[in-house]
């Protein structure tokens, strides 16, 4: 018999809850939608963000490397959505790259600086996440379960005898 656990990450009513909700629906829509405006430049013209040193690194125009851009972060928001306690350091990374680019190309700082709110919301979508999974998923005594709340606690065995474990192996 398997023992699951139940804890505030039930409760739709606790702040917890709700944080990742948000970070995890924003983290998971913004980056699909954006990716997909790289193709039409609908919301901005993207391509102006973009430093001259990188399209002339790369021999190739801001447009066709936006396209990239649009790939990757359409990627990273389905990233988001299935895998958040994973993905969420990815789009940490990505908003870092971003950043780097708009420090080295002047007038954009304020954009760079809005993006480093972006990935402190993102690295707290990935603790979040973390302790979700910590939380809501079966978790054996072998299993290191840490949160950033408390000190890393056991966690009560299943109930089934050695016998029965190695016999579900086996088969």
């Amino acid at each position: 018999m398997t023992t699951y656990r139940h804890t505030y990450f039930d409760d739709l009513s606790h702040p917890a809850t709700q944080a990742f909700r948000i970070l995890h629906t924003g983290f998971t829509v913004a980056p699909i939608l954006f990716g997909l405006d790289k193709f039409f430049n609908f919301l901005t013209d993207w391509p102006k963000y973009l430093a001259p040193w990188i399209t002339n690194t790369l021999g190739i125009s801001a447009q066709t490397f936006m396209y990239g851009v649009g790939v990757i972060e359409i990627v990273a928001g389905l990233l988001v959505a299935f895998m958040p306690r994973y993905a969420a350091y990815v789009v940490a990374a990505w908003l870092a790259g971003i950043i780097v680019n708009l420090l080295t190309y002047p007038g954009y700082y304020d954009i760079a600086l809005r993006d480093f709110g972006l990935m402190l919301g993102a690295i707290a979508l990935g603790r979040l996440a973390q302790a979700h999974y910590m939380e809501t998923h079966v978790v054996t005594d072998t299993e290191v379960t840490e949160t950033t709340y408390r000190e890393p606690r056991p966690v009560p065995a299943t109930t089934t005898t050695t016998t029965e474990t190695t016999e579900r192996r086996a088969a």
